[in-house]
Protein backbone atom coordinates (compact mmCIF):
# COMPACT_ATOMS: atom_id res chain seq x y z
CA UNK A 1 0.00 0.00 0.00
CA UNK A 2 3.42 2.29 0.42
CA UNK A 3 5.15 2.63 -2.62
CA UNK A 4 8.44 1.97 -2.41
CA UNK A 5 9.88 4.92 -2.25
CA UNK A 6 8.03 6.48 0.74
CA UNK A 7 8.95 3.58 2.56
CA UNK A 8 12.66 4.99 1.96
CA UNK A 9 12.00 8.41 2.82
CA UNK A 10 10.63 7.30 6.25
CA UNK A 11 13.02 5.16 6.88
CA UNK A 12 15.30 8.52 6.40
CA UNK A 13 12.82 9.95 9.24
CA UNK A 14 13.14 7.04 11.29
CA UNK A 15 16.73 6.72 11.46
CA UNK A 16 16.98 8.26 15.30
CA UNK A 17 14.90 6.57 16.92
CA UNK A 18 15.89 5.42 20.35
CA UNK A 19 12.64 3.32 21.89
CA UNK A 20 11.14 0.30 20.41
CA UNK A 21 7.35 0.45 19.36
CA UNK A 22 4.52 -1.44 18.37
CA UNK A 23 1.56 -0.82 16.36
CA UNK A 24 -1.20 -3.02 18.49
CA UNK A 25 -3.83 -3.68 15.43
CA UNK A 26 -7.39 -4.38 16.16
CA UNK A 27 -10.01 -5.99 13.18
CA UNK A 28 -12.44 -7.45 12.20
CA UNK A 29 -12.14 -9.75 8.80
CA UNK A 30 -15.42 -8.84 7.34
CA UNK A 31 -14.73 -5.37 7.08
CA UNK A 32 -13.84 -4.91 3.55
CA UNK A 33 -10.89 -2.26 4.45
CA UNK A 34 -9.34 -4.67 7.02
CA UNK A 35 -7.20 -5.67 4.32
CA UNK A 36 -6.17 -2.51 3.42
CA UNK A 37 -5.20 -1.35 6.83
CA UNK A 38 -3.11 -4.85 7.29
CA UNK A 39 -1.02 -4.45 4.40
CA UNK A 40 -0.59 -0.31 4.93
CA UNK A 41 0.67 -1.33 9.13
CA UNK A 42 2.92 -3.74 7.87
CA UNK A 43 4.63 -1.79 5.18
CA UNK A 44 5.05 1.01 7.44
CA UNK A 45 6.38 -1.34 10.02
CA UNK A 46 9.42 -1.71 7.35
CA UNK A 47 10.41 1.56 7.89
CA UNK A 48 12.24 0.62 10.98
CA UNK A 49 13.83 -2.15 13.26
CA UNK A 50 12.38 -0.29 16.22
CA UNK A 51 8.81 -1.37 14.43
CA UNK A 52 6.97 -4.61 15.42
CA UNK A 53 3.48 -5.50 14.69
CA UNK A 54 0.83 -7.02 16.79
CA UNK A 55 -2.68 -8.13 15.42
CA UNK A 56 -6.01 -9.44 16.84
CA UNK A 57 -8.76 -10.21 15.16
CA UNK A 58 -11.86 -9.01 16.39
CA UNK A 59 -16.11 -9.93 16.03
CA UNK A 60 -16.97 -6.46 16.24
CA UNK A 61 -16.19 -3.77 13.73
CA UNK A 62 -13.28 -2.93 14.72
CA UNK A 63 -10.96 -1.36 12.32
CA UNK A 64 -8.20 0.79 14.71
CA UNK A 65 -4.68 0.49 16.07
CA UNK A 66 -2.88 1.69 18.98
CA UNK A 67 0.76 2.44 19.64
CA UNK A 68 2.67 1.45 21.89
CA UNK A 69 6.15 2.21 23.22
CA UNK A 70 8.29 -0.08 24.91
CA UNK A 71 5.05 -2.36 25.79
CA UNK A 72 3.12 0.83 27.41
CA UNK A 73 0.52 2.53 25.74
CA UNK A 74 1.06 6.14 24.42
CA UNK A 75 -2.57 6.75 24.81
CA UNK A 76 -2.57 7.53 20.98
CA UNK A 77 -5.39 5.13 18.71
CA UNK A 78 -6.24 5.71 15.16
CA UNK A 79 -9.27 4.52 14.12
CA UNK A 80 -9.31 4.08 9.95
CA UNK A 81 -6.01 3.87 7.71
CA UNK A 82 -4.00 7.29 8.41
CA UNK A 83 -3.51 7.81 4.99
CA UNK A 84 -3.64 11.43 3.50
CA UNK A 85 -3.24 14.38 5.61
CA UNK A 86 -3.56 12.42 8.58
CA UNK A 87 0.04 10.25 7.16
CA UNK A 88 1.97 12.81 8.87
CA UNK A 89 0.13 12.81 11.78
CA UNK A 90 1.39 9.02 12.02
CA UNK A 91 4.68 10.00 11.84
CA UNK A 92 4.72 12.77 14.37
CA UNK A 93 3.34 10.36 17.00
CA UNK A 94 6.16 8.06 16.62
CA UNK A 95 8.52 11.25 16.53
CA UNK A 96 6.82 12.79 19.90
CA UNK A 97 6.28 9.72 21.28
CA UNK A 98 10.33 9.47 21.20
CA UNK A 99 10.87 13.04 22.31
CA UNK A 100 11.21 14.34 18.62
CA UNK A 101 9.77 16.83 16.52
CA UNK A 102 9.63 20.59 16.31
CA UNK A 103 6.18 20.75 16.95
CA UNK A 104 6.58 19.77 20.66
CA UNK A 105 5.64 22.09 23.44
CA UNK A 106 7.77 24.06 25.32
CA UNK A 107 8.02 23.24 29.27
CA UNK A 108 4.97 25.78 30.04
CA UNK A 109 2.59 24.38 28.10
CA UNK A 110 3.30 20.76 29.33
CA UNK A 111 2.84 21.90 32.64
CA UNK A 112 -0.40 22.89 31.44
CA UNK A 113 -1.20 19.61 29.98
CA UNK A 114 -0.31 17.45 32.88
CA UNK A 115 -2.06 19.92 35.33
CA UNK A 116 -4.83 18.78 33.41
CA UNK A 117 -7.61 17.38 35.79
CA UNK A 118 -9.40 14.01 35.95
CA UNK A 119 -9.60 10.87 33.38
CA UNK A 120 -10.38 12.31 29.46
CA UNK A 121 -11.22 10.39 26.33
CA UNK A 122 -10.53 12.41 23.32
CA UNK A 123 -12.20 11.28 19.80
CA UNK A 124 -11.68 13.05 16.93
CA UNK A 125 -13.57 12.66 13.30
CA UNK A 126 -11.83 13.07 10.48
CA UNK A 127 -11.62 13.47 6.63
CA UNK A 128 -8.59 12.36 4.85
CA UNK A 129 -8.64 15.51 2.81
CA UNK A 130 -9.21 18.41 5.36
CA UNK A 131 -6.25 20.16 6.04
CA UNK A 132 -7.26 21.50 9.10
CA UNK A 133 -7.43 18.20 10.80
CA UNK A 134 -3.86 17.08 11.50
CA UNK A 135 -3.13 20.03 13.58
CA UNK A 136 -6.24 19.15 15.76
CA UNK A 137 -5.17 15.52 15.72
CA UNK A 138 -1.12 15.77 16.22
CA UNK A 139 -1.95 18.49 19.38
CA UNK A 140 -4.40 15.98 20.83
CA UNK A 141 -1.94 13.11 20.69
CA UNK A 142 0.90 15.64 21.96
CA UNK A 143 -1.80 15.79 25.26
CA UNK A 144 -2.12 12.11 25.64
CA UNK A 145 1.94 11.91 25.54
CA UNK A 146 2.66 14.42 28.53
CA UNK A 147 -0.56 13.50 30.59
CA UNK A 148 -0.89 10.02 31.36
CA UNK A 149 -4.62 10.33 32.17
CA UNK A 150 -5.77 11.48 28.46
CA UNK A 151 -5.92 9.05 25.56
CA UNK A 152 -6.72 10.03 21.81
CA UNK A 153 -7.94 8.51 19.02
CA UNK A 154 -8.50 9.57 15.41
CA UNK A 155 -11.48 8.66 13.71
CA UNK A 156 -11.71 8.66 9.99
CA UNK A 157 -15.55 9.43 9.34
CA UNK A 158 -15.94 7.85 6.24
CA UNK A 159 -15.11 4.54 7.54
CA UNK A 160 -17.18 5.10 10.62
CA UNK A 161 -20.24 6.81 8.86
CA UNK A 162 -23.18 5.32 11.58
CA UNK A 163 -21.07 7.24 14.11
CA UNK A 164 -20.87 10.37 12.32
CA UNK A 165 -24.84 10.19 11.36
CA UNK A 166 -25.86 8.91 15.11
CA UNK A 167 -23.82 12.15 16.36
CA UNK A 168 -24.68 14.13 13.56
CA UNK A 169 -21.94 15.82 12.82
CA UNK A 170 -21.91 18.15 9.84
CA UNK A 171 -18.24 19.61 9.99
CA UNK A 172 -14.18 18.03 10.52
CA UNK A 173 -12.66 18.13 12.60
CA UNK A 174 -15.30 17.42 15.67
CA UNK A 175 -13.66 16.77 18.80
CA UNK A 176 -15.67 14.83 21.83
CA UNK A 177 -14.13 14.85 25.05
CA UNK A 178 -15.50 12.26 27.37
CA UNK A 179 -18.30 11.85 24.52
CA UNK A 180 -19.40 15.85 25.05
CA UNK A 181 -18.70 17.84 22.06
CA UNK A 182 -15.11 20.00 22.69
CA UNK A 183 -14.38 21.38 19.32
CA UNK A 184 -15.43 21.68 16.09
CA UNK A 185 -13.34 23.32 12.79
CA UNK A 186 -9.38 24.63 12.75
CA UNK A 187 -8.16 25.37 15.96
CA UNK A 188 -4.51 25.18 17.77
CA UNK A 189 -2.84 23.33 20.74
CA UNK A 190 -2.95 26.25 23.07
CA UNK A 191 -6.84 26.34 21.90
CA UNK A 192 -7.82 23.13 23.04
CA UNK A 193 -6.11 23.25 25.60
CA UNK A 194 -7.95 26.08 26.84
CA UNK A 195 -11.21 24.35 25.87
CA UNK A 196 -10.17 21.65 28.20
CA UNK A 197 -9.01 23.66 31.14
CA UNK A 198 -12.39 25.21 30.77
CA UNK A 199 -14.07 21.61 30.71
CA UNK A 200 -12.40 20.11 33.33
CA UNK A 201 -10.61 22.12 35.10
CA UNK A 202 -6.79 21.80 36.22
CA UNK A 203 -4.79 20.91 39.72
CA UNK A 204 -3.26 23.43 41.65
CA UNK A 205 0.25 24.34 40.79
CA UNK A 206 0.84 26.03 43.90
CA UNK A 207 4.49 25.65 42.91
CA UNK A 208 4.62 27.83 40.13
CA UNK A 209 5.51 31.55 39.68
CA UNK A 210 5.53 34.13 36.88
CA UNK A 211 8.79 33.64 34.56
CA UNK A 212 10.12 36.91 33.66
CA UNK A 213 11.31 37.53 30.50
CA UNK A 214 13.63 40.46 29.30
CA UNK A 215 13.62 41.48 25.79
CA UNK A 216 14.39 44.49 23.14
CA UNK A 217 11.17 43.53 20.98
CA UNK A 218 8.42 41.37 22.15
CA UNK A 219 6.48 40.76 18.75
CA UNK A 220 2.59 39.51 19.77
CA UNK A 221 1.29 37.30 17.08
CA UNK A 222 3.26 34.93 14.57
CA UNK A 223 1.42 35.27 11.24
CA UNK A 224 2.96 37.20 8.28
CA UNK A 225 3.26 40.63 9.83
CA UNK A 226 4.66 39.04 13.11
CA UNK A 227 6.82 37.23 10.95
CA UNK A 228 8.59 39.72 9.07
CA UNK A 229 8.85 42.23 12.60
CA UNK A 230 10.34 39.87 14.12
CA UNK A 231 13.09 39.02 11.68
CA UNK A 232 13.62 42.27 10.86
CA UNK A 233 13.96 42.82 14.12
CA UNK A 234 16.72 40.84 14.72
CA UNK A 235 18.20 41.47 11.72
CA UNK A 236 19.57 44.78 13.76
CA UNK A 237 21.13 42.32 16.49
CA UNK A 238 18.48 42.82 18.40
CA UNK A 239 16.79 40.07 21.67
CA UNK A 240 13.49 38.79 20.11
CA UNK A 241 10.67 37.06 21.35
CA UNK A 242 7.82 35.76 19.49
CA UNK A 243 4.61 35.47 21.60
CA UNK A 244 1.32 33.70 19.41
CA UNK A 245 -1.40 31.47 19.34
CA UNK A 246 0.18 29.96 16.67
CA UNK A 247 3.14 30.40 13.70
CA UNK A 248 1.15 31.49 10.60
CA UNK A 249 -2.26 32.87 11.82
CA UNK A 250 -4.48 33.31 9.75
CA UNK A 251 -2.95 32.22 6.79
CA UNK A 252 -3.17 28.64 7.79
CA UNK A 253 -6.91 28.70 7.17
CA UNK A 254 -6.10 29.57 3.83
CA UNK A 255 -6.20 27.05 1.31
CA UNK A 256 -4.81 28.43 -1.83
CA UNK A 257 -2.12 31.90 -2.36
CA UNK A 258 -1.81 33.09 -5.55
CA UNK A 259 -1.22 36.69 -4.90
CA UNK A 260 2.21 36.60 -2.73
CA UNK A 261 4.11 38.19 -5.30
CA UNK A 262 6.97 35.82 -6.84
CA UNK A 263 4.98 33.19 -5.91
CA UNK A 264 2.84 31.78 -7.97
CA UNK A 265 1.05 29.25 -6.03
CA UNK A 266 1.28 27.96 -2.54
CA UNK A 267 -1.01 26.81 0.28
CA UNK A 268 -1.72 28.39 3.49
CA UNK A 269 -0.44 25.37 5.42
CA UNK A 270 3.07 26.10 3.24
CA UNK A 271 3.28 29.17 3.84
CA UNK A 272 2.97 28.87 7.59
CA UNK A 273 5.85 26.72 7.66
CA UNK A 274 8.17 28.65 5.09
CA UNK A 275 7.70 31.91 7.95
CA UNK A 276 8.59 29.16 10.56
CA UNK A 277 11.67 28.13 8.76
CA UNK A 278 12.55 31.59 7.94
CA UNK A 279 12.15 32.78 11.52
CA UNK A 280 14.31 29.85 12.74
CA UNK A 281 17.40 30.99 10.86
CA UNK A 282 18.02 34.08 13.24
CA UNK A 283 18.47 33.80 17.34
CA UNK A 284 14.33 34.43 17.93
CA UNK A 285 12.77 33.00 20.63
CA UNK A 286 9.63 31.61 19.88
CA UNK A 287 6.82 31.03 22.35
CA UNK A 288 4.09 29.44 20.29
CA UNK A 289 0.23 28.27 21.98
CA UNK A 290 0.38 31.55 23.99
CA UNK A 291 -2.67 33.64 24.77
CA UNK A 292 -2.20 37.05 25.79
CA UNK A 293 -4.39 38.08 29.39
CA UNK A 294 -2.66 41.90 29.71
CA UNK A 295 -0.68 44.28 28.93
CA UNK A 296 0.78 47.65 30.49
CA UNK A 297 1.98 49.50 27.93
CA UNK A 298 2.50 52.59 29.30
CA UNK A 299 6.36 53.62 30.32
CA UNK A 300 8.82 53.33 29.52
CA UNK A 301 8.80 49.61 29.95
CA UNK A 302 6.42 47.47 28.44
CA UNK A 303 4.85 44.13 29.88
CA UNK A 304 2.68 41.41 27.86
CA UNK A 305 1.59 38.26 30.67
CA UNK A 306 0.36 35.50 28.90
CA UNK A 307 -1.95 32.52 29.96
CA UNK A 308 1.43 30.33 30.50
CA UNK A 309 2.29 32.42 33.99
CA UNK A 310 4.52 34.22 31.92
CA UNK A 311 6.19 38.42 32.36
CA UNK A 312 7.39 39.44 28.90
CA UNK A 313 8.93 42.53 29.28
CA UNK A 314 10.90 45.04 26.69
CA UNK A 315 11.07 49.12 25.19
CA UNK A 316 9.51 47.89 21.93
CA UNK A 317 6.04 45.97 21.60
CA UNK A 318 4.57 45.71 18.37
CA UNK A 319 1.62 44.05 17.89
CA UNK A 320 0.43 41.88 14.68
CA UNK A 321 -2.24 39.21 16.15
CA UNK A 322 -3.70 39.54 12.86
CA UNK A 323 -7.56 38.99 12.59
CA UNK A 324 -10.50 36.26 13.24
CA UNK A 325 -13.50 35.26 11.37
CA UNK A 326 -16.34 37.70 12.65
CA UNK A 327 -20.01 35.14 13.40
CA UNK A 328 -23.69 36.38 12.92
CA UNK A 329 -24.07 36.46 16.85
CA UNK A 330 -27.65 35.41 16.19
CA UNK A 331 -29.53 33.04 18.28
CA UNK A 332 -28.87 29.26 17.04
CA UNK A 333 -25.97 30.02 15.48
CA UNK A 334 -23.15 28.94 18.81
CA UNK A 335 -25.39 26.05 19.19
CA UNK A 336 -25.64 24.46 16.00
CA UNK A 337 -21.67 25.14 15.08
CA UNK A 338 -20.72 22.20 13.90
CA UNK A 339 -23.73 21.31 12.86
CA UNK A 340 -25.10 22.70 10.20
CA UNK A 341 -23.61 25.85 10.50
CA UNK A 342 -19.68 26.25 8.94
CA UNK A 343 -17.24 28.20 8.61
CA UNK A 344 -14.81 26.98 5.24
CA UNK A 345 -16.48 25.58 2.31
CA UNK A 346 -13.25 23.55 1.17
CA UNK A 347 -13.44 20.90 4.79
CA UNK A 348 -16.55 21.12 5.57
CA UNK A 349 -18.74 21.02 1.64
CA UNK A 350 -18.79 17.62 1.12
CA UNK A 351 -20.67 17.04 3.90
CA UNK A 352 -23.63 18.88 2.21
CA UNK A 353 -22.82 16.60 -1.09
CA UNK A 354 -26.87 17.11 -2.83
CA UNK A 355 -28.59 19.30 -0.40
CA UNK A 356 -29.46 22.97 -0.02
CA UNK A 357 -27.21 25.52 1.90
CA UNK A 358 -26.93 28.81 2.33
CA UNK A 359 -23.45 31.34 2.38
CA UNK A 360 -24.12 34.42 3.98
CA UNK A 361 -21.73 37.48 2.97
CA UNK A 362 -21.35 38.47 0.01
CA UNK A 363 -18.32 39.90 -0.37
CA UNK A 364 -14.91 37.55 -2.51
CA UNK A 365 -14.75 34.51 0.12
CA UNK A 366 -18.51 34.67 0.09
CA UNK A 367 -19.04 34.50 -3.98
CA UNK A 368 -16.18 32.38 -4.18
CA UNK A 369 -17.65 29.64 -1.04
CA UNK A 370 -21.37 29.97 -3.28
CA UNK A 371 -18.90 28.98 -6.29
CA UNK A 372 -17.43 25.96 -5.04
CA UNK A 373 -20.67 24.88 -3.48
CA UNK A 374 -22.60 24.63 -6.55
CA UNK A 375 -20.26 21.81 -7.99
CA UNK A 376 -21.40 20.39 -4.68
CA UNK A 377 -24.44 20.83 -3.39
CA UNK A 378 -27.66 20.83 -4.60
CA UNK A 379 -28.98 24.70 -4.09
CA UNK A 380 -26.99 27.71 -2.56
CA UNK A 381 -28.30 30.58 -1.64
CA UNK A 382 -26.52 33.78 -1.06
CA UNK A 383 -27.53 35.93 1.71
CA UNK A 384 -26.00 39.68 1.38
CA UNK A 385 -26.79 42.11 4.14
CA UNK A 386 -25.98 45.31 2.17
CA UNK A 387 -27.85 46.36 -0.57
CA UNK A 388 -25.15 45.21 -3.40
CA UNK A 389 -22.49 42.45 -3.69
CA UNK A 390 -19.04 43.28 -2.51
CA UNK A 391 -17.31 40.50 -4.14
CA UNK A 392 -15.06 41.22 -7.49
CA UNK A 393 -17.32 41.50 -10.61
CA UNK A 394 -15.85 38.66 -12.29
CA UNK A 395 -16.67 36.76 -9.44
CA UNK A 396 -20.11 37.68 -9.70
CA UNK A 397 -20.74 36.92 -13.09
CA UNK A 398 -19.68 33.90 -12.71
CA UNK A 399 -22.11 33.04 -9.17
CA UNK A 400 -25.12 34.49 -11.45
CA UNK A 401 -24.22 32.45 -14.78
CA UNK A 402 -24.73 28.94 -12.12
CA UNK A 403 -28.01 27.88 -12.60
CA UNK A 404 -28.30 26.71 -8.61
CA UNK A 405 -27.25 29.85 -7.18
CA UNK A 406 -29.76 32.49 -5.98
CA UNK A 407 -28.70 35.75 -4.72
CA UNK A 408 -30.52 38.01 -1.86
CA UNK A 409 -29.45 41.39 -1.03
CA UNK A 410 -30.75 43.38 1.52
CA UNK A 411 -31.03 40.19 3.61
CA UNK A 412 -30.61 40.55 7.02
CA UNK A 413 -30.13 36.64 8.81
CA UNK A 414 -32.23 36.76 12.08
CA UNK A 415 -31.78 33.27 13.80
CA UNK A 416 -30.12 30.05 12.70
CA UNK A 417 -33.15 27.49 12.99
CA UNK A 418 -32.77 23.90 14.03
CA UNK A 419 -34.75 20.45 15.26
CA UNK A 420 -31.75 20.18 18.49
CA UNK A 421 -29.70 17.56 16.64
CA UNK A 422 -28.82 19.69 12.89
CA UNK A 423 -29.82 22.93 11.27
CA UNK A 424 -33.21 22.60 9.61
CA UNK A 425 -33.49 26.63 8.28
CA UNK A 426 -32.64 30.59 9.00
CA UNK A 427 -34.76 32.76 9.38
CA UNK A 428 -34.35 36.55 6.90
CA UNK A 429 -35.49 39.58 7.54
CA UNK A 430 -35.74 41.78 4.09
CA UNK A 431 -34.37 45.26 5.04
CA UNK A 432 -36.06 46.83 2.68
CA UNK A 433 -39.60 45.77 3.45
CA UNK A 434 -39.42 44.54 6.74
CA UNK A 435 -40.78 41.12 5.86
CA UNK A 436 -38.90 38.37 7.47
CA UNK A 437 -39.50 34.83 6.00
CA UNK A 438 -38.10 31.50 6.72
CA UNK A 439 -35.61 29.48 4.15
CA UNK A 440 -35.41 25.70 4.79
CA UNK A 441 -31.76 24.31 4.17
CA UNK A 442 -29.45 21.63 5.77
CA UNK A 443 -26.55 23.99 6.37
CA UNK A 444 -24.72 27.23 6.24
CA UNK A 445 -21.49 28.78 5.61
CA UNK A 446 -20.44 32.05 7.14
CA UNK A 447 -18.51 34.55 5.32
CA UNK A 448 -19.13 37.90 7.04
CA UNK A 449 -15.04 38.65 6.87
CA UNK A 450 -12.83 39.14 9.40
CA UNK A 451 -12.78 41.22 13.28
CA UNK A 452 -9.15 42.55 14.73
CA UNK A 453 -7.91 41.05 17.31
CA UNK A 454 -7.03 43.70 19.35
CA UNK A 455 -8.96 43.10 22.84
CA UNK A 456 -5.92 42.54 25.36
CA UNK A 457 -4.33 46.30 24.23
CA UNK A 458 -7.67 48.26 23.78
CA UNK A 459 -7.53 49.57 26.99
CA UNK A 460 -4.01 51.65 25.85
CA UNK A 461 -4.24 51.98 22.43
CA UNK A 462 -6.58 54.14 20.47
CA UNK A 463 -8.80 51.84 18.06
CA UNK A 464 -10.78 52.66 15.60
CA UNK A 465 -14.78 52.05 15.62
CA UNK A 466 -14.45 48.54 14.70
CA UNK A 467 -11.50 47.70 16.91
CA UNK A 468 -8.72 48.12 14.62
CA UNK A 469 -5.60 49.69 16.51
CA UNK A 470 -5.05 52.96 15.06
CA UNK A 471 -1.59 53.27 13.42
CA UNK A 472 0.50 56.60 11.50
CA UNK A 473 2.39 55.80 8.72
CA UNK A 474 5.28 54.47 10.52
CA UNK A 475 3.20 52.01 12.53
CA UNK A 476 3.33 53.49 15.50
CA UNK A 477 0.29 53.96 17.75
CA UNK A 478 -1.20 55.98 20.31
CA UNK A 479 1.56 54.87 22.85
CA UNK A 480 5.31 55.71 22.69
CA UNK A 481 7.39 52.71 22.03
CA UNK A 482 4.60 50.38 20.98
CA UNK A 483 3.83 49.39 17.24
CA UNK A 484 0.95 47.40 14.90
CA UNK A 485 0.65 46.17 12.15
CA UNK A 486 -1.15 43.70 9.69
CA UNK A 487 -4.96 42.92 10.04
CA UNK A 488 -4.85 44.04 13.03
CA UNK A 489 -4.55 47.89 12.52
CA UNK A 490 -6.16 50.36 10.35
CA UNK A 491 -3.72 49.61 7.33
CA UNK A 492 -6.42 49.18 4.36
CA UNK A 493 -6.29 45.98 2.56
CA UNK A 494 -5.73 42.89 4.24
CA UNK A 495 -3.77 41.02 2.52
CA UNK A 496 -0.80 38.78 2.61
CA UNK A 497 1.97 40.92 1.25
CA UNK A 498 0.53 44.35 2.55
CA UNK A 499 0.74 42.53 6.26
CA UNK A 500 4.40 41.68 5.60
CA UNK A 501 5.50 44.72 4.42
CA UNK A 502 3.93 46.51 7.32
CA UNK A 503 5.54 44.28 9.73
CA UNK A 504 8.43 45.03 8.21
CA UNK A 505 8.26 48.79 8.31
CA UNK A 506 6.80 48.11 12.29
CA UNK A 507 10.30 46.44 13.23
CA UNK A 508 12.09 49.57 10.97
CA UNK A 509 10.33 52.48 12.95
CA UNK A 510 11.09 50.76 16.13
CA UNK A 511 15.00 50.10 15.37
CA UNK A 512 14.32 53.78 14.23
CA UNK A 513 13.30 55.30 17.34
CA UNK A 514 15.36 53.28 19.39
CA UNK A 515 17.93 54.72 18.20
CA UNK A 516 16.96 58.04 18.43
CA UNK A 517 16.00 57.40 21.94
Amino acid sequence: MLDFSIIEQVKGIFIQLENNYTFSLTYSPLREEAAQLVEFINDFARCSDKFSVKTTESTHDSLEFSIEQNDINTGIKFRGIPNGHEFTSLLLAILNSDGKGKNLPDQSIIRRIQALAGEIHLQTYVSLTCTNCPDIVQSLNIMALFNTCIDHEMIDGALFQDEVNERNIQAVPTVYANGKLLHVGRGSLGELLQELEDMFGSNPQNDIEVVVKDYDVIVVGGGPAGASSAIYSARKGLKVAVVAERIGGQVKETTGIENLISVPHTTGTQLANDLMAHLNQYPIDIFENRKVVSSQLSGAQKVVITNACEEFRASAVIIATGASWRRLNVPGEKEYIGRGVAFCPHCDGPFYAGKDVAVIGGGNSGIEAAIDLAGICRHVTVLEFADSLRADNVLQEKARSLSNVEIFTSSQTTEVLGNGSKVTGLKVKDRTTGNERVVDLDGVFVQIGLTANSRPFSEELQTSAIGEIKIDEHCRTSQPGVYAAGDVSTVPYKQIVIAMGEGAKAALSAFDDRLRN
